[in-house]
């Protein structure tokens, strides 16, 4: 199968998270989309709602898309969550899965800080999503590894593809919206009611989060 994974401290999950995952699944054609979240962020210093709380509201995502599956391969980890870390552990206890790892340019641009972030490269594909306002500079190193490693879909139809190592930019209307924004937003008891699904805004009602 081809499997999309999308990490996130998902605090709370909202659609800027939701809407560019369906559209990888749709235009790579993959079989399912796990959400994974974090418990121990390496790039955060902390979350604002425990990991049991973000855990449910992710499992309650998952039942309400049926394109979504729940992996808790991190949020049950008592360490940092490196993604190179993880993935190279998917690999060996799914080695007949093809992964693409699911990120934003935001996120893209930052990768040569990421522990081991080369390695990633012979672990997966990337679905490169690009949020409202970000844009990358030509001369960077990462704009070279673009370059170098960008295919398009025709390349998963090829006999000789391989399961990791290109990167595919994927054409998406992405929800502009930040956790912070979603969180602050909820702190004014201003209405998310177009950012958020139904079911997490009434589980962050029912037990009161974020207020």
């Amino acid at each position: 199968m081809r499997i999309g994974i999308l990490g996130g401290t998902f605090d709370p999950i909202h659609l800027g998270h939701i809407n560019p995952a369906l559209e990888v699944k749709q235009q790579l054609n993959l079989d399912q989309i796990w959400l994974m979240p974090n418990h121990i962020p390496p790039h955060k210093k902390t979350t604002v709602v425990s990991s049991h709380h973000r855990l449910e509201m992710v499992k309650l995502v998952c039942l309400q898309y049926p394109e979504f599956e729940l992996c808790d391969i991190e949020i049950k980890r008592d360490t940092p969550s490196y993604s190179v870390t993880t993935l190279s552990l998917l690999t060996e206890l799914y080695p007949d899965e093809e992964f693409f790892f699911i990120m934003g340019m935001d996120s893209f641009v930052q990768l040569p800080l990421w522990y081991q972030w080369q390695s990633l490269f012979n672990l997966c594909h990337i679905a490169l999503c690009q949020r409202p306002g970000w844009t990358i500079d030509t001369h960077s190193e990462m704009t070279k590894e673009l370059l170098f490693r960008q295919a398009n879909t025709d390349y998963l139809t090829s006999n000789s593809h391989s399961k990791h190592g290109r990167i595919f930019c994927i054409n998406s209307q992405l929800v502009d919206i930040s956790s912070t924004e979603v969180r602050q937003r909820l702190a004014q008891n201003i209405d998310i009611s177009t950012v958020l699904p139904q079911t997490t805004i009434d589980y962050i009602r029912q037990h009161q989060l974020y207020i």
